[in-house]
């Protein structure tokens, strides 16, 4: 059987993709970063022609560059930091109620296990020394158990560490040569392809924009929630453990949980038992509703043509094959991928074999 021209062409491509898709699996790790500081490229791309705009043009891209990825770095910074109060705060609540606990939990468990024939009793003043010791340690027995944590997975911390050093670095050189580079994926398009890449491109760049924009609405309005809704049940830290849930909703489902966690035990410290479970419940019960069935399928969702079970199936499916990144990029990726859809099928109803001709 004779292929046609562009028959050959198409599975040539097909064959290019195979073989793209087995090399980045293969590489996986390594590309990591390079695909992660992408990523902030393209996003943080279009900061950096505005900034430049705002000053007239006479703002050197080296230093908008600088500006953009510096303020990038402190507002993530920022948000990590967040948790700063909240573990000062905590910690020696911990160190103070913890021995409470443990005698209040005996006192309840010890008729249970004496009708079980087991005795149980703990030593209230060794188990306070024991934790004042766990909680007391220096800065310098601190910093040895560190080091010797680090000796033991040595491997596993330099590559964090080399990841954590290596996507700030990439993305540097990423932002000042990034029309560079979108030049050279350009002049790779075959001339007969041109319009249709860049027809593709733009659509695809408009989705993506609509996505960062409907995430970040998103992220504001949980962020607002939370704060509310804890300070409303009387937490001392509602506003930077809300305003971290929210902010943190960007990893789907790992960000709530971190969060739930966090009010969680901050309400066992400062409230009793039943309170802090109640308040958990209605906070954060409430709260993923409100984000699993109105913002993000509206915000998000609609923003980018995704039905809600699209993005429930994506967000799945990602996860399985790529893991925690594939849960970050599942939403971006799909909504690109939907624009091919759409493209192929406008394609396919406008050929003969749909026609039947």
């Amino acid at each position: 059987m004779q292929l046609t021209r562009n028959q050959q062409h198409a599975l040539a491509w097909i064959a290019i993709a195979a073989l793209l898709m087995l090399l980045f699996w293969m590489l996986g790790p390594v590309l990591m970063p390079f695909m992660v500081a992408a990523v902030l490229a393209y996003a943080l791309s279009p900061a950096v022609r505005a900034l430049q705009a705002a000053c007239g043009g006479y703002l050197p891209r080296l230093l908008a560059v600088l500006v953009v990825e510096i303020a990038f770095v402190l507002l993530v910074l920022a948000v990590m930091l967040l948790l700063l109060p909240i573990l000062s705060n905590e910690i020696p609540r911990m160190r103070d109620q913890l021995p409470g606990w443990v005698e209040r939990g005996q006192t309840m468990l010890n008729p249970w296990l004496q009708a079980m024939g087991i005795s149980f009793q703990v030593d209230a003043a060794s188990l306070k020394h024991l934790v004042l010791q766990a909680f007391n340690v220096s800065f310098q027995d601190g910093f040895e158990q560190a080091f010797a944590s680090l000796r033991i997975g040595g491997s596993v911390a330099l590559a964090v560490i080399g990841n954590l050093v290596l996507v700030p670095v990439v993305l540097f050189y990423l932002l000042l040569d990034w029309r560079r580079c979108v030049r050279h994926v350009e002049a790779l398009v075959p001339l007969p392809m041109r319009s249709a890449y860049d027809s593709f491109v733009d659509e695809a760049d408009q989705v993506l924009g609509q996505y960062l924009r409907g995430q970040l609405s998103v992220m504001l309005a949980l962020s607002i929630y939370y704060g509310l809704t804890l300070w409303w049940f009387g937490l001392e830290l509602a506003w930077p453990i809300g305003i971290f849930t929210g902010l943190a909703v960007f990893v789907p489902y790992v960000g709530f949980g971190l969060g739930l966690l966090l009010a969680a035990f901050a309400g066992l410290l400062q409230m009793g038992p039943a309170e802090a479970l109640w308040m958990v419940a209605v906070v954060y019960g409430l709260g993923q509703l409100i984000e699993s069935f109105v913002l993000t399928p509206r915000l998000v969702g609609e923003r980018i043509g995704l039905h809600p079970l699209h993005v429930i199936f994506a967000l799945l499916a990602f996860g399985q094959l790529l893991g925690f990144i594939g849960v970050l990029v599942a939403l971006p990726v799909s909504a690109v991928m939907l624009v091919a859809i759409r493209r192929l099928r406008q394609h396919y109803q406008a050929s003969a074999l749909y026609r039947g001709l």
